[in-house]
């Protein structure tokens, strides 16, 4: 998938709204219903979508090597990816076929896996290749006692899991190639926060927030309320620019390049979204636990310099630091904020506006989906 902008025009066209103070803007306003953060019926109905959609589940870089496996719950489900001896990655329920427990904890690399309760052993396919006295269970086919598999598939440099029949392809079909092979991941976080996943969500997919929230980490270095905004899919990409871009304007259009201009937030339909900064990209998955709570899965990886190689790993460690400890910091208290207000019942609603384009797509694609999981089968 290639952008409708190229790196020149979208030069052109940040400079064309910093000269006439304007930015991208949508033509719709949309009117979510408060009670759609609230409502448990509708969050079981978000977590079925989740499901039934191809969502990312890590970046490539975090399964380098064959046996390289991440265990962890996606959609309420626990879930095990693993880089099979082949280098194709495959995924499972983790949950052993003997009595259910999980056969893998956290990430790390394994020849096999075995279930800590009886010690039955699967191989990185998923079939079920030993059990501890055979001979206690003499019916057991072993061929159908596999670990239950999931559809996995790797697109633009991300492992995306699919675990029940899709609704609809997803972020799959217009996914663009943004990661390379030769980036490496250099450190993961993980947050849990009292908001619903949507509120988390929304504060990354508008740039009408960065002077009032934050005054004193990105507005010092960025605009307000300027920003490219490009939709794909049911995904968006919103551009948002570094006040040092304007040192572009005395070079030659065809010399200009963006790196280290801006800052790109890529949009995955529906839970995540890839930020692309100076120095490291970091790939952030809302992991919704309840209306009210949300786990956040975020994997960091070093960007590479102008010669195709990765940054110093200080350089993309500092980089990293910074917005975690800014702007990520603001975005959660702002969504935790938002929640605590939910009980006030001041709204009946919250109104995006055309400043908020990429967040009116989000909701409108998220009803969509839901009403096709509504909507009897043909």
């Amino acid at each position: 998938m290639t952008f409708t902008l190229n790196e020149a025009d979208v030069i052109d066209r940040i400079f064309t709204h910093l000269d006439a103070k304007t930015t991208d803007m949508g033509d719709r306003v949309w009117r979510e219903p408060v009670d759609n953060y609230l409502a448990l019926e509708r969050f079981n109905a978000e977590i079925e979508l989740l499901r039934r959609v191809p969502v990312p589940f890590c970046p490539s870089a975090a399964l380098p090597e064959k046996g390289s496996y991440i265990a962890r719950t996606a959609a309420q489900t626990p879930i095990v990816v693993v880089r099979g001896e082949d280098g194709i990655v495959r995924a499972f329920r983790n949950s052993c076929r003997h009595r259910g427990m999980k056969v893998a904890t956290g990430s790390g690399c394994a020849r096999s896996f075995i279930c800590p309760y009886h010690a039955w052993t699967y191989g990185l396919n998923g079939n079920l290749k030993h059990i501890p006295g055979r001979e206690g269970f003499p019916d057991i086919d072993m061929a159908e006692h596999g670990l239950v598999p999931v559809t996995a598939e790797e697109r633009g440099g991300i492992v995306f899991v699919t675990q029940e029949t899709p609704v609809s392809n997803g972020t799959l079909d217009a996914m663009p190639e943004i990661l390379s092979p030769r980036q490496d991941m250099f450190a993961t976080d993980e947050y849990t926060d009292e908001a619903n996943w949507k509120l988390i969500a929304e504060t990354s997919m508008e740039g009408y927030h960065i002077k009032s929230l934050h005054k004193r980490s990105f507005y010092p270095y960025g605009l307000d309320n300027t920003n490219i905004v490009e939709l794909f899919g049911p995904n968006s990409r919103i551009i948002f620019p570094f006040r040092r871009i304007n040192k572009l304007r005395d070079i030659p259009r065809e010399k200009r390049r963006m790196s280290g201009m801006t800052t790109d937030v890529f949009q995955f339909f529906p839970n995540t979204h890839l930020s692309v900064l100076s120095n490291h990209t970091q790939l952030v998955i809302l992991e919704p636990i309840s209306p009210s709570e949300t786990l956040s899965i975020i994997y960091r990886l070093r960007n590479l310099d102008a010669n195709g190689e990765p940054v110093d790993l200080e350089v993309a460690k500092r980089d990293a630091g910074f917005v975690k400890e800014s702007g990520i910091e603001e975005d959660r208290e702002a969504a935790r904020a938002i929640q605590a207000g939910l009980s006030s019942k001041a709204n009946s609603h919250f109104t995006f506006g055309h400043y908020e384009k990429g967040i009116v797509h989000f909701h409108e694609h998220l009803t969509a989906h839901l009403d096709m999981m509504k909507a009897p089968a043909a």
